[in-house]
């Protein structure tokens, strides 16, 4: 990132698909027995393995989908996604949304406490600070009580990490490495072995959290770090730790306990739990829901490296290495793990449901109200039903139906960019305000993120505004002093209904790495229950009533200048971040 403009404007000039591949096999050969942490800040070489975001192909809305808007029979407008993801009928009254950090972490170390069979946890990343080591402390408590009580089945704790961003951490020098350092200068004699600890000076990060109670339960604890397989050969020695992970990573959010589930957007971390907003749904006693995502994040657990009790990685037996192994071989193999889970499920819903169906196939009139989609994007590894879905729900909004469509980073892909632009529903669109950013007041280049994503907002609000759409499609920014805005999915309104019928939620962004870098999941909800129904009006009524709506004298106000340097580097921004 810190090359010189004229440089970065040669590398992108010169590149193809051609070059990227021979790059990639080139340094796949040299470099593969290679495995180093240090690098440059040569990070222009990522753009090598960037490819232009696909121009958006146009989708035909089918005859009687959710276009015909409605009022009656949810299923005549939503089932479509039974025919491309696994469809689980829940009672409405088992799912609950919660509204704020603390709601979200309280409510998992109570789960976590109580745990019997499970505990599951996918996340970008684990924190290093007290709150995270509570989290931890949980499952400690948790894992000892399963092996004192020899009458119930044993706890298994597995956890599911990035390689990239669980490696990196802070430097830790207890003062006792300084204390017992001075007195080994002096010759004397000791009756008592110093402990390792007390010595041992170091990185924390989310693999050492961890250690202690892989090395005390390792029969009951799995944890694994997924690596990209983006990120090899001299690609991977040459970006330096901190940006390693713009390459890709393991984005999925999902926390379970038993037969109960959080599915979220929300990382591992003391800001997630205190001042940094996002969205996180509960679903209790739901377990053919928690059973798909317990074995979903078991599947990314095989293909990824395996943390041992010693801080070494290894990886399954048989298992193709991603950065080490032939990438297309390591993509496949994954794929076909990953989507085991996800056909299997698929044919035992539909096979359950159609048993189910009555004849006029609406929605069962008992407790089973509410449908829940499971959603996946890995487009490094071919999958990508979530952007399929995704396309064709924006496709089928109709005029008169609103959408409410939120991003912590607002960076829609040209795809998506285009179906909303030519969309005949209403769109309010809520994004970070720069303050409130996630980004804003970081060191070096990582802190024109937020002036880069001004950029990308005056230019959607000025295609907004060039083709007329400034009734139809609103842009808002979120306020909120001392937090950060990281609140991502969207809420669907159909014609003539004051309270929304179908929520997104979970980790994409809708952004280019959320489609085509990371590992990501979220769950559609379609729901006829009424008070789920006003649970989700609320949610979004909460976080639009801190926004402000965006119009042209927004980008005139003096903190919204932008640097010529910063509009030269955003579209390498909306790549990698």
């Amino acid at each position: 990132m810190a090359a010189p403009m004229s440089w970065r404007r040669l590398v992108h000039s010169v590149y193809s698909p051609a070059i990227s591949g021979v790059f990639t096999r080139v340094s796949d050969r040299l470099f593969r027995a290679r495995d180093r942490r240090g690098g440059s800040s040569v990070l222009l070489l990522a753009p090598l393995l960037a490819e232009a975001d696909p121009a958006p192909c146009r989708v035909d809305r089918p005859t009687g989908s959710a276009g015909a808007q409605g009022t009656d029979g949810l299923c005549t407008h939503f089932r479509w996604m039974a025919e491309h993801v696994p469809a689980f009928r829940v009672p409405g009254t088992h799912i609950h949304i919660l509204t704020s950090p603390d709601q979200f972490y309280q409510a998992m170390k109570a789960r976590i406490k109580t745990a019997k069979r499970r505990v599951v946890m996918a996340s970008l990343y684990l924190g290093t600070g007290q709150l995270e080591q509570e989290l931890v402390d949980c499952m400690e408590e948790a894992l000892q009580r399963s092996q004192d009580n020899s009458h119930s089945p044993d706890l298994k704790v597995s956890v599911l990490l990035d390689y990239t961003r669980g490696s990196r951490g802070r430097w830790h020098f207890p003062l006792t490495s300084f204390f017992f350092f001075f007195c080994s200068c002096f010759p004397t004699e000791l009756t008592t072995p110093i402990p390792l600890c007390f010595l041992r000076a170091g990185q924390i990060n989310s693999r050492t959290m961890l250690l202690p109670l892989l090395q005390r339960f390792a029969s009951q604890m799995r944890v694994s770090l997924y690596h990209t397989p983006d990120l090899r050969g001299l690609l991977r020695l040459l970006v330096p730790q901190r940006f390693n992970e713009t390459i890709g990573v393991q984005h999925i959010k999902v926390y379970l306990f038993d037969d109960s589930i959080i599915i979220s957007g929300a990382n591992l971390s003391d800001s997630y739990f205190t001042n940094r907003q996002d969205r996180y749904v509960l679903l209790e006693n739901c377990r053919e829901v928690a059973d798909f995502f317990s074995d979903l994040v078991e599947a990314v657990g095989d293909v990824s490296l395996q943390l041992q009790p010693d801080d070494s990685v290894t990886m399954l037996e048989g298992m193709v290495h991603p950065y080490k192994g032939n990438r297309q071989d390591f993509s496949t193999a994954a794929r076909k793990r990953i989507m085991e889970v996800v056909n299997t499920a698929h044919t035992r819903q539909r096979l359950l449901n159609r048993s189910e169906d009555s004849e006029d196939e609406a929605m069962s009139e008992g407790e089973e109200d509410t449908w829940v989609f499971p959603l996946v994007q890995m487009k490094p590894l071919g999958i990508q039903v979530d952007e399929q879905v995704t396309q064709r729900l924006l496709t089928d909004a109709g005029p008169d139906s609103t959408v409410f469509l939120t991003s912590g980073y607002f960076n829609l892909t040209r795809a998506y960019m285009g179906l909303v632009l030519g969309a005949g529903a209403s769109y309010r669109i809520l994004t970070a305000s720069p303050e409130v950013n996630g980004f804003f007041g970081a060191k070096g280049v990582a802190g024109a993120i937020p002036a880069a994503y001004i950029h990308i907002a005056r230019q959607f609000y000025n295609q907004v505004c060039q083709l007329g759409q400034q009734e139809r499609v609103h842009l808002h920014e979120y306020h909120r002093p001392q937090w950060t805005f990281h609140a991502k999915g969207l809420w669907y309104y159909l014609q003539g209904q004051d309270r929304p019928c179908l929520t997104l939620i979970g980790s994409p962004n809708f952004g280019y790495r959320s489609v085509h870098r990371d590992l990501e999941a979220q769950i559609a909800i379609v729901t006829e229950n009424e008070e789920l129904q006003s649970q989700l009006q609320e949610e979004q009524e909460m976080l639009y009533q801190r926004s402000t709506e965006v119009s042209s004298s927004t980008f005139e106000q003096p903190d919204r200048h932008v640097k010529l340097w910063v509009k030269l580097v955003t579209p390498l921004i909306k790549n990698f971040f």
